[in-house]
């Protein structure tokens, strides 16, 4: 009876020492009705499933107990939805033509970066219905070409410093990471890197994107006479991760 009494001691300190996460989503979304939903964490370069729920009228949950915070994506069947930190917490996702994710200090954060990001990926889009619209007016096509260009610049600069500001304030969580491997040209990793902590640095994902993407930076500059855009280079590469296919690089 002591021995037992012993290893239940044992458990329970065990099971008190670890987080616990709990995640409640809602969705308005009638495709999702029936569903089941993955939540698949982010290790390395890959993505592993840690859990899964149903959608039922929708509502769905997720909770458990987690070693260490980390990043997943919340997936439905091979799409992947949107990206969450799995911390310690009561944390809200709500999935409507809009998504977000709420309730805890990284997610939080987070989700501010991504809705700054994307009011500048739907800046950038309305410049294809103002030159469609200078046409109409009768614009003359190099004038609507300068402005345009000028307008496109200045989206792509204020981009690249949400982007490096956003990189290095996070330096020290999870989600400096994730977003350096996701959304950096070339050029900012290069400035980044120059800045970045020991810490940073030494992360496996961290340190392969680096060396992978300043690898096909060179290379191209070699295959073209130094006429490649980095921007180029990383597109697929960053698609591929947003729609959580680590596994492929």
């Amino acid at each position: 009876m002591k021995n037992i009494l012993s290893a239940l001691f044992i458990v329970s300190a065990l099971y008190s020492c670890a987080e616990s996460y709990n995640i409640q989503g809602s969705s308005s979304l009638s495709l999702l009705d029936g569903s089941k939903l993955y939540l698949k964490a982010v290790q390395g370069r890959d993505l592993k499933a840690i859990d899964s729920c149903d959608v039922v009228h929708g509502k769905f949950r997720f909770t458990g107990l987690l070693d260490t915070t980390e990043m997943a994506f919340l997936f439905l069947d091979e799409e992947s939805l949107m990206p969450i930190v799995v911390e310690r917490g009561d944390i809200k996702v709500r999935i409507e033509d809009t998504r977000k994710v709420s309730g805890s200090p990284l997610n939080d954060i987070l989700y501010v970066f991504i809705d700054e990001h994307d009011r500048l990926m739907n800046e950038m889009s309305e410049l294809e219905h103002r030159y469609n619209q200078m046409i109409l007016d009768g614009i003359d096509e190099p004038e609507i070409n300068r402005t345009l260009s000028a307008a496109a610049s200045t989206i792509s600069h204020r981009e690249d410093s949400l982007v490096t500001n956003f990189v290095v304030d996070n330096f020290e969580n999870i989600l400096g990471p994730f977003v350096f491997v996701q959304l950096m040209s070339v050029p900012q990793i290069e400035h980044i890197w120059l800045k970045a902590p020991a810490s940073f640095k030494s992360q496996s994902a961290v340190s392969a994107f680096y060396r992978d993407m300043t690898s096909a930076s060179t290379q191209a500059l070699q295959d073209s006479g130094a006429g490649a855009s980095a921007s180029d280079i990383d597109d697929a590469t960053i698609q591929d991760i947003l729609n959580g296919n680590g596994d492929d690089h």
